[in-house]
C-alpha cells in the first residue's frame, strides 16, 4: 500500500477564527488527545496545522464555517518532486516546466496550481526552496536538485547571472503608475533591437504612438506591454497571459511576434487561456493540474496538439492520472436551426446609433427562444454599443428596438464592484438556495466558497464568474454578456459556456454573448453576429447567421483559416501559408465543420 503525503491549506482570506470560536481547534481529536495537530498563531491570527501530526480525520474541514480549511492526501512519492511553498499550510508546486532554447513552451492549466509561480521562479524573482521555507536552500543546493534535468543548465545560467529575462506580467493595469509618457517616447527609449517599426506594424500600434500612456484602453494597453518586451534585448521572454483584451486578429498577430523570438534561439515561456492562440503559438505544452490554491503539479512537455488534446480529454496516460471526471465535446456538424413564428423573443429593424466621431450601423435581425448569438469582430466596432442598446442603457440615433416587452438581464464588458457589499448580497436568496441553480451554476462556476466575501476584494476572474453568475440567475428571456470569460482560465472559460447554454435551455430563453475566444463561441453559440467596418469610426452589425456561414464570413475578413482536430474535433488555426490554409483559401472555406482527407495530412 502507497504511503500518503498530508497536504494542509488555511486560506487566510476565508479564515475568520474570531467569529468561529476556533471550531477547528476545539473539535480535532488530536488536540484533545493532547497531540498539538492545530495551534493557533497569535502573530498571524490563523491556526496552523502540523501535517505530521494530523489524522486527516477531516473534522475541522468540516467544522470550519467559512471553508478555509483544506486537507488533501498525495503519494509519498511525489514529495521529492517538490519545488516550492510559501510557508506553512500554503499552496505547495510539485514540479516545473522545461523550456528549450529557440521553441516556445506553453503553460496549460487552471488559475490557482502554479502558473504564475513558475513563471517567477523561471524569471529569478522567486528562488525555488524546494519545500524548506523556514531553511531555504543556497544555489548549490538547488543545482544538485536539478541535476541530471534539463533544468540543470538553465538554473546554472540563472545562478550565474548569465541568462537575461523580461517578464510581461499578468496584469498591466498598473504599468501607467510606474512610467508616463506618450506610446511612442516609451517605446524608443526602450528599442535596444531597432525594431520600433517593425513591431509597432506588427501590433497595430502606428494609431496610437502620439497617445499618452494613462489615456490608453486594456488592449491597447496590453499591445504596448508585449511590444516593450519585444523590443528588449534578453535571453528569456516570458508571457503571462498576453491575450487579455486583445481581439481574434490582434491575438494572432501577438502571437506571430512572439513566434519571432524564439526564432532567435531564445527561451521563450507563454502563459495563455485561449486554445486557438496557445495552439498556434506553442511548440511544446506543460500541464498544470491539482487542487487550485492548495497543490500545483507539472507534466512533463508535450507536443502541443497531443497536449492541448490531453488537457481536453482530462487525463495523461503516462502518468496514469485522471484530472478531470469528464472530457470536453465538441460538436463536430451543428444542426442547422429552423425558427417557428411562436420562437420569436426579439427583432430589431435597421437602427444607428452615433457617439462622437463613431457610427454604428446595425442590419435587421431577430433573436429566438433556445438561440445563442456570438457576436465577434474587432475592438471598437460596436458590439458594446449593440449590447447596451439591446438592453435598454442606450437608445438608437434613429430607428427601435421591438422586445414585446420581455425581461432582459445584462452582464456589461466592466464591471465595479461596490464597497462593503457582499457576493450574496447581488443573489435573490430563493436563488442560491434553487437545488437547480445551486448544482449547475453556483458550484460548477465556484461561487459557493465566494458568497460572504466583499466583492471589491475579489479577483479579476472571481468577480468575473460572481458577475455572470448574477446575469444568469436573473428572472429573463434574453442574457446579455459582454466578454463573460475575460480573465478566466481554460477551465472556467469551458464552464461558463456550459451554464449559458444550460439557462438558455432550461429557461427556454436566447442570449447574446461578446466574445473573442474562438473556442469558447464554438462550444456554446449556434448563430453568429459579425461586426465589421473600420474600428473607432463606423461599424456594421451584420444580421445572426449559422455558426459556419458567421465564422466562415468573419475569418475570410481577417485573412485567417481554422480546421478540425481529428480527435477531439476542437477548431485550430492553420499557420499562415501553410497547405492547408493556402487550400482553404482557394475554396472558401474559412472555418471547417468536418473532418476531412486534407485534415488528416495536416
Amino acid at each position: 500500500m502507497k504511503a500518503l503525503v498530508r497536504i494542509a491549506v488555511v486560506d487566510i482570506d476565508f479564515c475568520k477564527p474570531s467569529k468561529c470560536n476556533k471550531e477547528c481547534i476545539r473539535f480535532c481529536p488530536m488536540v484533545r488527545s493532547n497531540a498539538e495537530a492545530i495551534r493557533f498563531d497569535e502573530e498571524k491570527n490563523i491556526p496552523i496545522i502540523s501535517e505530521n501530526l494530523c489524522s486527516g480525520c477531516g473534522i475541522c474541514v468540516k467544522k470550519c464555517p467559512y471553508d478555509a480549511i483544506k486537507i488533501v492526501n498525495l503519494p509519498d512519492e511525489i514529495e521529492e518532486d517538490c519545488v516550492h511553498r510559501y510557508g506553512p499550510n500554503s499552496f505547495k508546486l510539485y514540479r516545473l516546466p522545461v523550456p528549450r532554447e529557440g521553441v516556445v513552451l506553453g503553460l496549460l492549466g487552471p488559475n490557482g496550481t502554479g502558473k504564475s509561480t513558475s513563471l517567477k521562479i523561471l524569471s529569478g524573482i522567486i528562488k525555488p526552496n524546494l519545500g524548506n521555507y523556514e531553511s531555504p536552500p543556497d544555489w548549490k543546493t538547488i543545482l544538485r536538485f536539478f541535476r541530471g534535468t534539463e533544468l540543470y543548465e538553465y538554473f546554472k545560467k540563472l545562478s550565474e547571472r548569465k541568462l537575461r529575462i523580461i517578464l510581461k506580467p499578468q496584469y498591466i493595469d498598473e504599468a501607467p503608475k510606474n512610467i508616463s509618457g506618450t506610446v511612442r517616447e516609451i517605446l524608443k527609449r526602450i528599442d535596444e533591437k531597432g525594431k520600433f517599426d517593425e513591431v509597432c506594424d506588427t501590433l497595430l500600434l502606428k494609431s496610437i504612438l502620439d497617445k499618452d500612456i494613462h489615456h490608453l484602453s486594456g488592449g491597447e494597453l496590453q499591445r504596448v506591454a508585449i511590444a516593450a518586451v519585444a523590443l528588449r534585448n534578453a535571453d528569456v521572454y516570458i508571457f503571462d497571459e498576453p491575450s487579455s483584451y486583445l481581439d481574434i486578429y490582434q491575438r494572432l498577430k501577438m502571437a506571430s511576434l512572439i513566434r519571432d523570438l524564439a526564432k532567435e534561439s531564445k527561451y521563450v515561456i507563454v502563459a495563455e487561456h485561449d486554445l486557438a492562440v496557445l495552439d498556434y503559438l506553442s511548440d511544446y505544452v506543460c500541464i498544470f493540474y491539482g487542487k487550485p490554491g492548495v497543490y500545483g503539479i507539472i507534466s512533463k512537455p508535450y507536443g502541443v496538439r497531443v497536449g492541448i488534446n490531453l488537457y481536453i480529454n482530462g487525463y495523461l496516460p503516462d502518468e496514469n492520472m485522471k484530472f478531470r471526471s469528464y472530457s470536453i465535446t465538441f460538436d463536430l456538424s451543428p444542426i442547422p436551426n429552423e425558427w417557428r413564428p411562436e420562437d420569436l423573443l426579439l427583432r430589431w429593424p435597421s437602427f444607428t446609433k452615433e457617439i462622437g466621431d463613431f457610427k454604428l450601423t446595425a442590419l435587421p435581425g431577430e433573436i429566438h427562444k433556445g438561440e445563442i448569438i456570438g457576436i465577434v469582430g474587432p475592438n471598437g466596432i460596436g458590439k458594446t454599443t449593440f449590447v447596451k442598446i439591446i438592453s435598454g442603457e442606450l437608445q438608437p440615433t434613429q430607428g427601435y428596438i421591438e422586445n414585446f416587452g420581455i425581461n432582459i438581464s445584462y452582464k456589461p464588458q466592466y464591471i465595479f464592484p461596490e464597497a462593503n457589499k457582499k457576493v450574496r448580497d447581488y443573489f435573490d436568496p430563493s436563488v442560491i438556495e434553487d437545488p437547480w441553480f445551486k448544482e449547475e451554476i453556483i458550484k460548477p462556476l465556484g461561487i459557493e466558497l465566494l458568497l460572504d466575501r466583499r466583492v471589491d476584494t475579489l479577483s479579476g476572474g472571481e468577480l468575473q464568474k460572481t458577475f455572470v453568475a448574477v446575469c444568469l440567475s436573473k428572472d429573463a428571456k434574453i442574457f446579455l454578456l459582454d466578454e463573460p470569460t475575460a480573465h478566466l482560465d481554460v477551465e472556467n472559460r469551458l464552464n461558463v459556456a456550459r451554464c449559458i447554454k444550460r439557462i438558455v435551455e432550461k429557461k427556454n430563453a436566447a442570449a447574446f454573448v461578446v466574445e473573442h475566444d474562438i473556442v469558447t463561441i464554438d462550444l456554446m453559440a449556434n448563430s453568429i453576429m459579425v461586426f465589421s467596418g473600420e474600428p473607432g469610426k463606423n461599424g456594421i452589425a451584420n444580421p445572426p447567421t449559422s455558426l459556419r456561414k458567421g465564422m466562415n464570413q468573419f475569418l475570410k475578413e481577417l485573412g485567417i483559416t481554422f480546421r478540425r482536430d481529428p480527435q477531439t474535433k476542437r477548431p485550430r488555426v492553420n499557420k499562415k501559408g501553410s497547405w492547408l490554409d493556402r487550400y482553404q483559401k482557394e475554396i472558401n472555406e474559412y472555418y471547417y465543420t468536418e473532418i476531412t482527407a486534407e485534415d488528416l495530412k495536416a
